[in-house]
C-alpha cells in the first residue's frame, strides 16, 4: 500500500468522534496503525474462499451444544410489550416518553 488510504484529518475526525484526545505524536502512530489495519483486510480480501465453508453462527453452535448436554433453547415467540405508562411511572426522571438520565460525557 503505497498511498495512505487514512489521512491524518481522518484519525483526527475518528478521534473526535470517539471522544479521545490524541496528542500530535500520537496521530501519526495512529495514522499508521489504521493503515496496516486496512492493508492487512486488503490482503484477506484476496484470499480465495472458494469452497470454504462459512463459520458457524452462534444459533447453530448453541443449538449444538444444546444437544450434546441435554438442553434446549427457548423458543422465540412474540409477546406483547410492558406497558410503557406503567414503566415510566416507576423511572426516576422521565418525559412520559423517554427515560431522563444524567450527562455523563462531557465535551
Amino acid at each position: 500500500m503505497s498511498e495512505s488510504a487514512v489521512t491524518l484529518e481522518d484519525v483526527r475526525r475518528v478521534a473526535e468522534l470517539a471522544n479521545l484526545e490524541l496528542t500530535p505524536d500520537e496521530e501519526p502512530r495512529m495514522q499508521r496503525d489504521l493503515n496496516a489495519v486496512l492493508g492487512y483486510i486488503a490482503e484477506l480480501n484476496e484470499l480465495d474462499t472458494t469452497g470454504v465453508p462459512a463459520m458457524a453462527q452462534v444459533g447453530e453452535v448453541l443449538g449444538l451444544q444444546a444437544q450434546e448436554h441435554g438442553e434446549s433453547l427457548r423458543i422465540d415467540q412474540i409477546r406483547p410489550s410492558l406497558d410503557r405508562s406503567l414503566v415510566m411511572a416507576a423511572a426516576p426522571e422521565t418525559d412520559g416518553r423517554f427515560f431522563k438520565v444524567p450527562k455523563v460525557i462531557e465535551r
